[in-house]
């Protein structure tokens, strides 16, 4: 069902639609770049992403967005119901049970998808079921914590630490947005110490029970294997097998200078060309960008997602009802917080974990949940309120 009466054809976000257009024009040239030595199945199968991501934004944007929240407890249901089919018939691969086999070598991963549900769920939480006189209740926010937590545990149990905070990261800027009061906030912060405390105590107890050689078979509060990537971010020299990655994309980095070494170049000095980046169509897909573009062409990506950030945040300040305002600001937060991360880790300022980098990295799924994401910006900018 479309509704068109509050609908402004002239309110549509021309910088936005052209940030993004930029940053997947520059997908398939890095991907086409990561992958020449292999074939072009993943360059065929984003761009084929890309015409359906684009229908469906289309679709998102022409959706009103006051009828979605009102969908949104089946939304939460679907979110829910995919996270726990993913864990009993998803397909396993690197240890992560994360996919699901949909036909041929087409998967779906239902944590990006979830992203974008959970935004709409609960804009609709604190916007459309919640009175603002009621928002600082302490049944409001714990339940409202909980169903945040459900899902986000369904996505830890993937494992997948990274989308997990993604998804925390965005509730939490969701929550703050819709009013929540300061007291709760300090409330919250000096509760949560003494529980953080005891988290670190734990985490330095198991960090150097691998340190000395005998890690703990249980108790742990995180997987051996996520333990062993932060050590070895920190003590590279005792993790040589585990920073390999790593350390071959900051020297990707580096050995683009300034200007780059120029894309699709076949250059034998080249990182890439050497074979020496694993999932450099993917989660390394920036150490690809910094070696072909340089310090320039790297900044200028950086800019491009800080643009759509902050066009995600100019459209909830002008978005004429609180639902579109948490949307806006949700869906914001996942686009600059996820490209964060992924920066991050190539550039060694983080510890190793996957994550794309929307609108670059192959993969359908995110790719699809990108899209979903501007549509919904647009969507709300459509209606926003009258200047």
């Amino acid at each position: 069902m479309l509704s068109w009466k509050d609908y402004r054809l002239r309110n549509l976000n021309i910088r936005l639609l052209l940030y993004t257009a930029i940053l997947c024009y520059a997908g398939i040239l890095f991907l086409t770049s990561a992958t020449m030595l292999e074939g072009g199945n993943a360059v065929n199968k984003q761009m084929i992403g890309l015409v359906i991501g684009f229908a469906v934004m289309v679709v998102a944007a022409a959706f009103d967005y006051h009828l979605l929240v009102k969908l949104a407890i089946p939304i939460y249901g679907i979110c829910l119901t995919l996270l726990v089919l993913v864990l009993l018939i998803g397909q396993n691969y690197n240890n992560a049970r994360r996919w699901i086999l949909i036909a041929n070598s087409f998967t779906f991963q239902p944590s990006e998808l979830v992203k974008m549900g959970l935004v709409v769920f609960f804009a609709a939480y604190f916007s459309y079921w919640v009175k603002k006189e009621k928002l600082n209740h302490p049944l409001v926010i714990l339940s409202s914590v909980g169903l945040a937590g459900i899902c986000a545990l369904l996505v830890y149990r993937e494992p997948d630490l990274s989308t997990t905070l993604v998804i925390l990261f965005s509730f939490l800027v969701i929550i703050y947005t819709s009013g929540i009061s300061y007291k709760w906030i300090f409330g919250v912060l000096l509760g949560v110490a003494p529980v953080a405390v005891f988290v670190i105590i734990r985490l330095v107890w198991q960090a150097n029970l691998i340190l000395a050689g005998t890690p703990p078979e249980s108790g742990t509060l995180i997987q051996n294997y996520q333990m062993n990537r932060i050590l070895s971010w920190r003590y590279p020299e005792l993790f040589p097998g585990l920073v390999y990655q790593s350390q071959n994309s900051i020297m990707a980095i580096g050995n683009g200078g300034l200007t780059g070494k120029g894309l699709f170049n076949t250059t034998l000095e080249s990182v890439k060309n050497g074979n020496f980046l694993v999932e450099q169509d993917c989660d390394f897909i920036f150490a690809v960008i910094g070696e072909e573009t340089g310090f320039a062409g790297s900044c200028i990506i950086i800019l491009l997602f800080f643009l759509v950030a902050a066009e995600c945040v100019y459209t909830a300040i002008r978005a004429r009802d609180l639902e579109g305002r948490l949307i806006c600001v949700g869906v914001g937060s996942i686009f600059a917080f996820q490209s964060f991360i992924n920066i991050g880790v190539a550039s060694g300022l983080l510890p190793n974990t996957g994550i794309p980098l929307p609108f670059i990295s192959a993969g359908l799924s995110s790719l699809l949940s990108s899209f979903i994401g501007i549509g919904l910006v647009l969507n709300v900018g459509l209606q926003r309120k009258r200047d």
